[in-house]
């Protein structure tokens, strides 16, 4: 159990508000969880339930992720700030943990024997690659090569003995017999990449509640290739941009009955939203816990999600995932047949101890940005139009941090999301027919909205979604379905000055 003394902000928030309500006990969130004193558990209830008021901030608003959050100026370096509350102590493993983020590895052999073991076959030469200047990445423009976004190959369960697997969480699907579980355009000298991602697009016109139109662009995909013959019939293809890594650590750190409180399958309250958890192996120990990680909630924590990216973005063995050949699958014999990175001296893997610990602890501990005009008058309207409208049904503005976090630098936290955690059918619109574990082919995790105001400020664009398809945040609202259709519907009946306020709350966080 963490010793760690509560932050200040946190203190004089819940100080703050205790004497709103004498008791929540009967209050879902933080209802169940054991970290806190019944005392805490009630004044955390106060602190995280939704404001009715939208005349003014809530206290502490302008601090996204509590203590921890990044008071500097934003620009193009905005999201690579470490925790603002991170001892001078640990700012060295910090550091160096982002110079393993943006190490450049070459493929084998190669003099430089810590640095060898690319691919492979792989999408890119480094983490920093696809998550530049840690934060989105972006669909081809016309001609290009995918740089931060690439194809996961799927297939869902052909027999009883798959489907088994699949309700053991032994497996999240089933790749490619040929290309494996996603498609490598890259490929290190002499042997064949598996081939090119295409992508095409068709133009949807909607029309608004006030006859405005948005042209929508529908993509298709394909592979240009592909280099060692045809995918399985049955395999699918779902396009996936980079994700921003900051705040990972303080995403870690909620308590799992707190995202577990809104859960509902069922739906049993009959409101539409029937968001559902999405549990995981723990890939170090085999436990079974909640995902939170990844546009389907495929990880339970960050180094678990590194640990993949490792191995099939770039192809670089660890110890949580040691085959040094990364997503080359069995048929591939060529790519199978080269050496590895491995160097016995150092260890066993093509990145042994400590570059996992230094990774993981860089992204649990990228600063989200302190919030923008929260006091103005346009962006607290645009707040109440996203309350109204029902968009928090699924992403949930706050919560408080677990005290007994694994890092006390993020405990007890006050923090701001905006995400359930959940897994949501978001309609025909965004599916990708894909199975990943316990989320089907219309489901997709609620993305968390802090820092989403900056991404032109740190990627100089905006697309969103999973793809990118959506090159501005009113697209991405307008392709919300399945569930999130009435909220989506609320937004596109709003009259343009109210919908552009809510734009510009969403540009605040």
């Amino acid at each position: 159990m963490s010793h760690f003394r509560p932050s200040r902000l946190l203190l004089c928030a819940l100080a703050a508000t205790s004497l709103l309500r004498p008791s929540l006990a009967d209050d879902k969130t933080s209802a169940l969880r054991s970290d806190l004193s019944d005392e805490d558990r009630n004044r955390v209830s106060v602190v995280t339930a939704p404001t009715v008021d939208f005349s003014k901030p809530e206290p502490f608003e302008a601090m996204s992720a509590g203590a921890t959050t990044s008071r500097a100026k934003p620009n193009s370096g905005a999201f690579s700030h470490f925790s603002a509350n991170m001892p001078f102590e640990r700012r060295q493993d910090f550091k160096l943990g982002n110079a393993l983020f943006q190490k450049l590895w070459v493929s084998s052999p190669s003099s430089t024997q810590a640095s060898d073991g690319l691919g492979p076959l792989y999408n890119a030469r480094s983490c920093q690659s696809c998550h530049v200047n840690d934060g989105r990445g972006r669909p081809p423009r016309e001609g290009e090569d995918a740089v931060s976004m690439f194809l996961r190959l799927a297939r869902t369960a052909s027999s009883q003995s798959e489907r088994d697997a699949i309700a053991r969480h032994d497996v999240l699907n089933f790749p490619d017999p040929i290309y494996g579980g996603q498609l490598q355009n890259l490929a290190i000298p002499g042997l064949k990449s598996e081939g090119r991602l295409t992508v095409t697009y068709q133009d949807m016109p909607v029309v608004l509640g006030d006859g405005e139109i948005i042209t929508l662009r529908k993509p298709t995909y394909g592979i240009d290739g592909p280099n060692y013959g045809p995918l399985d019939p049955a395999t699918t293809l779902s396009a996936r941009i980079a994700q921003p890594t900051l705040g990972l650590g303080l995403i870690e750190a909620i308590h799992d009955d707190d995202i577990l409180a809104k859960a509902d399958p069922e739906d049993r309250d009959g409101n539409g939203i029937s968001g559902q958890p999405a549990w995981v192996r723990d890939q170090r120990t085999g436990d079974l816990k909640l995902g939170r990680f990844g546009w389907k909630a495929q990880s339970a924590n960050v180094r678990d999600q590194s640990a993949a990216a490792f191995s099939h973005d770039i192809g670089i063995s660890t110890p949580d995932r040691p085959n040094a050949y990364g997503d080359c699958a069995p048929a591939q014999t060529d790519c199978l047949a080269l050496p590895t990175g491995v160097q016995p001296r150092l260890g066993t893997t093509e990145a042994p101890d400590p570059v996992m610990d230094l990774v993981t602890f860089y992204t649990e501990n990228l600063a989200v940005p302190a919030r923008r005009k929260v006091s103005d008058a346009e962006v607290l309207r645009g707040k109440e139009m996203f309350y109204t409208s029902g968009c928090t049904d699924c992403h949930t503005p706050k919560y408080v941090t677990r005290r007994d976090a694994t890092d006390t630098l993020q405990a007890f936290q006050l923090i701001w999301p905006y995400s359930d955690f959940l897994l949501h059918d978001m309609g025909d619109g965004l599916a990708d027919g894909q199975q990943v574990g316990e989320a089907n082919g219309r489901e997709w995790r609620t993305q968390p909205l802090w820092g989403i105001g900056l991404t032109k400020t740190v990627n100089g664009n905006t697309f969103y979604l999973h793809d990118g398809r959506a090159r501005d945040l009113t697209e991405a609202i307008l392709w919300h379905g399945g569930e999130a259709q009435t909220a989506r519907d609320a937004f596109a009946a709003l009259q343009k000055s109210d919908r552009q306020a809510l734009l510009a709350f969403l540009e605040s966080l």
